[in-house]
């Protein structure tokens, strides 16, 4: 193995994982048992789907704040379309999902059409979002969904868990497409430098609008699925959830400012934070002193980033 792969961010990211694990092993017995373990795929697919596209959504140099919003959006819309439009519950979850998807393509379309910033574009939306789900919930939850529904949230398929199978596929064609597909190239080229990406001919705005359309898709998919775990829908669903997959896809390597990143570190970035948020618990630490831990780990993944591209340069 050459010393550049030992060096890469994910490499390092994925030794610091195992050591990790072995000590919350030593932690807990309870902690390295198959039951915990699926438990705990089980509950990070959510911001495991959005956190895949969010690589995408910052390698291209942009951030996309308004996923928890989507997901507490899609949730609530697919109640309201199977309980007060009388849809049936799989063209309710369809439809929910087509208007979150719609809803990332809006955050795309401002950006590229009225050059809004990511940040203001999509922090405006966070707002639009979540005040449309509130006002559409009337702070009422649906409940009583058909036994059939519970499979995608809460069933197994071969003894794993049902959105787990779901997680896994999505990350093996979001790898696929970022790695070896022209629109993957066009993303890396964008990110790094927007200017010379577009009179290279690549069409920027069109892979922008792309890109953030398949973050509403994600995370409304996100949502039909938490709904499905959880049995009922919230307008507060998803809170927060857009700064763990951040979090995530940061502690991953991908560069903040874009052109760099990939799907495998925001998937052990993604692991080392549910392990440690399950861990610490096992153990009696409280969730602040987990949110602590993992700040301080936040911090020194950029740090690291910075040092290894410095080396690079």
């Amino acid at each position: 193995m050459s010393m550049r792969m030992l060096l890469r961010h994910e490499t390092i990211l994925a030794l610091v994982a195992v050591v990790l694990l072995v000590a919350l092993a030593f932690q807990s017995s309870q902690f390295f048992t198959g039951a915990n373990l699926l438990n705990q795929g089980r509950l990070m697919t959510e911001v495991g789907l959005v956190a895949i596209i969010m690589t995408f959504v910052i390698i291209t140099g942009g951030i996309d704040l308004s996923v928890g919003s989507i997901l507490g959006f899609t949730a609530i819309l697919t109640g309201v379309f199977w309980q007060n439009l009388g849809l049936p519950l799989a063209a309710a979850a369809g439809l929910a999902i087509a208007v979150g998807t719609f809803c990332g393509f809006v955050n795309g379309f401002v950006i590229t059409r009225f050059g809004v910033p990511p940040l203001i574009a999509t922090l405006a939306t966070l707002a639009l979002y979540r005040g449309l789900a509130e006002g559409i919930s009337q702070a009422r939850s649906v409940r009583g969904y058909p036994d059939w529904f519970y499979v995608l949230g809460q069933g197994n398929l071969f003894g794993v868990p049902t959105q787990l199978w779901i997680l896994i596929v999505f990350a093996i064609l979001a790898s696929v497409l970022l790695a070896t597909t022209r629109i993957g190239r066009s993303i890396y080229a964008i990110g790094a430098n927007e200017v010379a990406a577009f009179f290279s001919g690549l069409p920027v705005n069109r892979t922008k609008i792309a890109v953030y359309t398949a973050s509403g898709f994600a995370a409304a998919l996100a949502g039909v699925i938490f709904v499905s775990r959880v049995s009922t829908t919230r307008s507060d669903m998803g809170t927060g959830l857009e700064l763990d997959a951040i979090t995530a896809v940061v502690l991953g390597g991908t560069s903040i400012y874009g052109g760099r990143g990939s799907v495998i570190g925001t998937l052990i970035g993604l692991v080392v934070i549910q392990s440690l948020k399950n861990g610490l618990s096992l153990a009696g630490i409280k969730a602040e002193g987990t949110a602590v831990l993992i700040g301080l780990m936040l911090i020194g993944a950029i740090l690291m980033t910075t040092a290894l591209n410095r080396r690079r340069a």
